[in-house]
């Protein structure tokens, strides 16, 4: 693995329990380096899942604490109830109440400007999305607006995904309805404009939280009806997002020393399956190689039109 530049910052995808795959990798890099993460790194960007492990950084977590957090409490925050056997009779899925507590165990009531006044200053980038504004909203320590902002009431707004939690404050919902389910460029924004940091001193770190499998046979699109477009046309948006936040960095920001890395799933893996969790820490392992042997998402360097065709099956 290369070595990192003097400043270090991570960005991290949403995804739900599929995060998992980014604590192990992040586990295997603390144990190579000998030093937890939130150490080594001064600004953790996240979305949804990612907003989670992001803000557990930020409180000084280790890549381990966190990853077994996914593992002890995955099966309670998704846990089967009369809402998934009703569902879509019902308007969400799961209650928030076990995420909310979860969440405010181990972060604690620290709010968003706690995090920027202590000695070391840790910049986390919280990203979610008004409904009722109709725009993404980027919860930093620094902004007015957020400072007096419980971090766990930050986290729990981003990873509120419709359909599968309740809208928070009666208008928040999770960042990736916007088109930063992928972080990256986000994280790159905040580096340069925000930070003011030395592009050509600094590593940014992407993780994804894998890449479901082409599941669109040939000849199958010719037999669409209205209805069978609904899932292609919102899987492909969502992928060609998360491209094109890299391709956007690597656009933009030239001289930043830009490390994405991204799984390839075999099987089509839900955000809501805990029982999966054995097979997304394998997925976790070969991230953690990956990191440690500089082996880079293939996205990196494709050019946007390329990507659209690919996710479309053009």
């Amino acid at each position: 693995m290369k070595p990192f530049r003097k400043n270090v910052a991570i960005a991290i995808d949403g995804g739900g329990i599929r995060g998992a795959i980014v604590t192990r990798a992040l586990s295997i890099l603390e144990e190579h380096l000998g030093l937890p993460i939130h150490t080594v790194t001064r600004l953790a960007a996240g979305t949804s899942t990612g907003a989670i492990i992001s803000a557990g950084i930020g409180a000084g977590l280790s890549a381990m604490q966190i990853h077994a957090l996914y593992l002890e409490l995955g099966k309670e925050i998704f846990k089967r109830t009369w809402r998934t056997a009703l569902w879509p009779l019902t308007r969400y899925r799961y209650p928030q109440e076990p995420l909310a507590a979860a969440l405010r165990a181990h972060l604690g009531e620290s709010t968003m400007e706690d995090l920027w006044n202590r000695p070391e200053p840790m910049d986390v980038v919280i990203t979610a999305f008004d409904i009722l504004e109709n725009r993404s909203r980027f919860i930093k320590p620094f902004k007015q607006e957020y400072r007096d902002l419980p971090v766990a009431d930050a986290v729990l707004a981003s990873s509120s995904v419709p359909t599968y939690f309740p809208v928070v404050a009666g208008r928040y919902v999770d960042g990736g309805v916007g088109s930063y389910a992928n972080p990256c460029y986000l994280a790159a924004y905040e580096i340069l404009h925000c930070l003011k940091w030395d592009l050509s001193d600094t590593t940014l770190i992407s993780l994804g939280t894998g890449r479901d499998p082409q599941s669109i046979k040939p000849g199958q699109p010719e037999r669409f009806f209205a209805w069978n477009w609904l899932a292609p046309m919102f899987n492909a948006f969502l992928s060609s997002a998360d491209d094109q936040q890299v391709h956007l960095v690597e656009t933009f920001f030239e001289k930043l020393d830009f490390r994405r890395f991204q799984v390839e799933l075999e099987e089509k893996i839900e955000m809501d399956a805990p029982r999966s969790v054995p097979k997304l820490v394998r997925y976790g392992n070969r991230m953690g190689e990956m990191i440690l042997n500089d082996e880079y998402d293939p996205a990196m360097g494709v050019k946007p039109e390329q990507i659209l065709r690919s996710r479309l099956g053009a």
